[in-house]
């Protein structure tokens, strides 16, 4: 099966396994889905990620986090950047979620990286999702 989007179906995978309440959700890896699980492990979104198998057929899981009374850390995520239109911003435009409160997350020249470190190294790029 071809993804016109694999970072738009991550998304909605960890979207709906969160709605599910499950505990970890499986999906192919690639290089970009484990930077951004990555990123979400160190903001505090997800308790871990892990890749498993090997050769072609590689899949990345991440597992998410819920408090005591079953809340996700996860309140939603948002796809900005599509394949039908990128949206890229320079180093004074990188937008705040939610006030600072949620994260976006850019695609740089430095690899991929969240809105504040953006900011603090003074590159833009593409944004490629809002996560509350």
């Amino acid at each position: 099966m071809s993804l016109s989007d694999p970072i738009a179906d991550m998304l909605t995978r960890i979207r709906n396994a969160r709605m599910a309440k499950l505990d970890a959700v499986e999906m192919p890896y690639s290089k970009m889905k484990c930077d951004i699980a990555r990123i979400l492990k160190r903001e505090g979104y997800i308790r871990d990620f892990s890749t498993e198998g090997g050769g072609g057929k590689r899949v990345l899981c991440v597992y998410l986090k819920y408090s005591h009374e079953q809340q996700s850390s996860i309140e939603g995520l948002k796809r900005v950047s599509r394949p039908g239109l990128r949206r890229y911003v320079g180093a004074e435009e990188i937008p705040r979620v939610l006030g600072g409160m949620g994260v976006a997350i850019l695609s740089t020249s430095s690899g991929v990286l969240t809105d504040s470190e953006a900011r603090k190294k003074q590159i833009g790029g593409e944004v490629i999702c809002h996560i509350w």
